[in-house]
């Protein structure tokens, strides 16, 4: 095949020859700079050998949580340098007197060494004066230089975000890509596996060892699953009615507990809130009483999605599910318990915010209460990330270890009865996926709040890996690694999807604090937009304003489904040829087959 390809080159121009070099050159080189940048992955080697003893099931997760650290990473570059200069105050014009006061809590004179770790769980005293917050970004004298700060602030927010949801649109489209190819034919999947599976550029013992377990792993998933669909195949009418009937009463069950968990965060946050206020005024607590009201909140946040998550962890088993969907499902179910549960808290911090009594009339918010309202959210996500941060730590220290210990070296029956705790990977993802939602909603109220869930994910992985390997045992049941992928994304984006809803109230219904941050002149966080706009050359305000009108978008719809229809139908034809040519295959076969009968016969 080399020596036609080089004969059909020499009869080629010299620019024709020169281009196919320098193509087939260009390509060598790309090729040789991505083997070696794999080296570089972060984590590889900690990855790889995780897949080879656990399977991909959990590989999947640990390859998740080096994803969230990339994800992270762009608020760090975008936030860094933007908000550092010297703070010059802008006089504010037609605005009460009492909205502009805001003094932060910081500690003055002797301070006592556990009151700075108290300001560091609770992000009050002088933490609350530094650059986390959002209080810290005053409108700055490079604004009046022609540097727009409060546009900023806002834009980086946005692009951070912006750059998250595509991010996470292109791992999920590859994910899905390889979850249709492998739901296509189970057959050809197997196919792949025995006669295709094989790498054989690997030539260090480990890593065949590693890849021998890897692809054994595989091949028990696809056999649990067969054994599955050909139990469910077999049920009675009888049998598929019990199930049904018995997965309704389960939902009832799991609407109840979501109820339930909603109506204690939503009392929770009520009392902390107005109490945690009170007492920081009138100092009618101690520091260890207000520090614990202060985390009321998180606490019960916390408590009620442990609770939720062991409650349908123990029904999903009457469900009967593979192995699979069953962590689709109990994802699902955990991620209304645990979003939901952040919803309901900015809904009653937002609502506490944004009242509509005679008091907030001046200013358009409850200014008595908070002075600087965008600093009390950031403080609330801040003190929810280090919650589950400590809580984290504290379950593999106080409990996992322990646990280990107990089973190890006690030979009670109900120790061993109850043996080592497996390593649940739909807890273990809602975990990251809860603590990143945070960091989204939080990254507009508390700017470096990124750079801590970073540093939080770089932890939690040696943490997790080191519980994995010591403290816990892999699932009872094979978990395949391209659906687990696919669901995580899934689960990451409706995170995502939902951090922009009290986003987007924040920032565009409810009032700007007029104490604090870059946006004191302005009604609304938002209001920095058209008020930019208004400053653009004619022409470009025009153009500006015809894409925002509906004269421009009915049509830009109309043509956006009709690209989309014709997406949709280009794949259904794809579709059909990718079948033809199957059929083709399988009567080539055929074809084969008969042939070398007939010769055998022949013989």
């Amino acid at each position: 095949l080399r020596d036609c390809q080089q004969a059909d080159t020499k009869s080629l121009s010299g620019w024709k020859q020169w281009k196919r070099t320098s193509s087939k050159s260009l390509k060598k080189v790309l090729n040789e700079v991505k083997e070696l940048s794999s080296y570089l992955e972060l984590w590889r080697r900690d990855i790889h050998s995780i897949e080879g003893k656990y399977g991909t099931g959990i590989q999947s997760y640990f390859s998740f949580l080096r994803f969230l650290v990339f994800v992270t990473l762009p608020s760090i570059i975008f936030k860094y340098g933007v908000f550092n200069s010297s703070f010059v105050k802008i006089s504010l014009r037609n605005i009460e007197p009492n909205c502009t006061v805001y003094e932060p809590s910081a500690n003055k004179g002797l301070v006592y060494f556990y009151t700075y770790l108290k300001d560091l769980l609770s992000g009050t005293g002088f933490l609350e004066v530094t650059s986390l917050f959002y209080g810290y970004y005053t409108i700055d004298v490079a604004w009046l230089q022609r540097y727009n700060l409060p546009l900023a602030y806002l834009l980086s927010t946005f692009a951070y975000l912006a750059l998250s949801l595509l991010w996470i649109i292109k791992r999920s489209a590859e994910g899905l890509k390889q979850n249709l190819v492998h739901d296509e034919d189970q057959f050809q999947s197997y196919c792949n596996k025995v006669f295709a599976g094989w790498d054989f550029c690997i030539t260090d013992l480990n890593a065949a060892r590693l890849k021998h377990r890897s692809l054994q792993y595989e091949l028990q998933t696809d056999l649990e699953e067969e054994r599955l669909k050909q139990k469910k195949a077999d049920r009675t009418i009888k049998e598929k009615l019990c199930i049904y009937f018995l997965r309704i009463f389960i939902n009832i069950i799991v609407l109840a507990v979501l109820s339930g968990c909603f109506y204690s965060i939503y009392r929770a946050t009520v009392f902390s809130q107005e109490n945690s206020n009170v007492s920081i005024r009138r100092n009618m607590m101690t520091d260890s009483a207000n520090l614990l009201v202060q985390y009321l909140p998180s606490i019960v946040i916390t408590l009620a999605n442990y609770i939720a998550l062991q409650i349908f962890l123990f029904l999903i088993r009457f469900e009967d599910y593979s192995p699979a969907f069953e962590i689709k499902m109990t994802l699902i179910r955990c991620v209304f318990v645990r979003l939901a549960n952040i919803a309901v808290l900015l809904f009653s911090l937002l609502s506490a915010i944004s009242c509509t009594t005679d008091k907030c009339k001046a200013c358009g918010y409850n200014y008595e209460l908070y002075p600087c309202w965008e600093s009390e959210v950031g403080r609330e996500m801040y003190k929810l990330m280090i919650f589950d941060f400590i809580i984290t730590l504290a379950v593999t220290l106080f409990v996992d270890f322990p646990r280990k210990l107990l089973v190890t070296h006690c030979s009670c029956k109900p120790v061993q009865w109850c043996g080592l705790q497996e390593f649940g990977i739909s807890d273990h993802v809602l975990e990251i996926v809860y603590g990143q939602t945070i960091c989204w909603i939080g990254t507009f109220f508390s700017p470096l709040l990124p750079a801590i869930a970073t540093i939080k994910y770089f932890i939690i992985f040696y943490i997790k890996k080191i519980s994995l390997i010591h403290t816990r045992k892999p699932a009872t049941r094979p978990i395949r690694a391209s659906s687990s992928n696919f669901a995580f994304l899934v689960v990451l984006l409706i995170g995502l999807v939902l951090a922009f809803i009290p986003l987007g109230i924040s920032i565009a219904h409810i009032p700007s604090s007029k104490a604090c941050g870059p946006f004191t002149s302005f009604n609304t966080s938002w209001a920095v937009v058209p008020d930019t706009i208004l400053e653009f050359p004619k022409f470009l305000q025009n153009i500006l304003y015809g894409i925002a009108s509906e004269a421009f978008a009915v049509p830009f719809f109309v043509v956006l489904c009709l690209f989309m229809f014709y997406f949709i139908a280009l794949a259904g034809a794809h579709k059909r040829v990718v079948e033809q040519l199957r059929e083709q295959l399988v009567m080539e076969s055929r074809d084969k087959d008969f042939l070398i009968r007939k010769i055998t016969e022949a013989q």
